[in-house]
């Protein structure tokens, strides 16, 4: 499958394209949508009024010609010129946010190939929240197009966030979001 087959696969169709090949996402859970939709609503309120966009996890970014990913949340800061309104995200993001799903195999995606395609694409920064773990990690893309790490907590607010002048990421507030869900059966 080509790149840009890959982008005009209706929206029914899931998957990332890896080495040309649709490959099967990860389910989603209600914690990992709660998550995700509470970080689209808080770069939302901090984006109003200064520009930027934030997206969620169906809009497709192009890695290379033959790997398109689906991240969970996708931001372009303000300043920069919008992104196309419909097809395949080509220009890299300025944070790309990936929710740890707690299975071997998604959480090795997400913390080994997804780190390595988005700092590729050149994505400034890769946060990856997890969950199970209770913790946030901030990487930021070297000079040698790799991530360092910047942040990483497990609680309290995250001020300054690193490329989000102004940001505060309350740690505290999206935990207890997140157990109101209730425990784990």
């Amino acid at each position: 499958m080509t790149l840009e087959q890959w982008a005009e696969l209706p929206e029914e169709e899931s998957g990332e394209l890896i080495d040309g090949f649709l490959l099967e996402e990860e389910v989603p859970d209600p914690v990992h949508e709660l998550a995700v939709a509470w970080l689209v609503v808080l770069f939302g309120n901090w984006l109003r009024g200064k520009g930027g966009f934030v997206f969620g996890s169906e809009v497709k970014l192009r890695i290379s010609q033959e790997r398109g990913r689906k991240a969970d949340v996708v931001v372009y800061l303000p300043g920069r010129p919008p992104p196309p309104r419909r097809g395949l995200l080509t220009e890299p993001p300025d944070v790309v946010v990936e929710v740890v799903t707690p299975t071997p195999r998604d959480e090795r995606r997400d913390r080994v190939e997804k780190m390595n395609d988005y700092a590729a694409l050149g994505a400034r920064f890769y946060w990856l929240l997890d969950p199970a773990l209770g913790s946030l990690e901030i990487f930021q893309v070297s000079e040698q197009g790799r991530y360092a790490k910047v942040v990483g907590a497990t609680a309290g607010s995250i001020e300054p966030v690193p490329g989000c002048a102004g940001l505060s990421l309350d740690l505290d507030e999206l935990w207890r979001e997140l157990d109101r869900l209730g425990p784990d059966d």
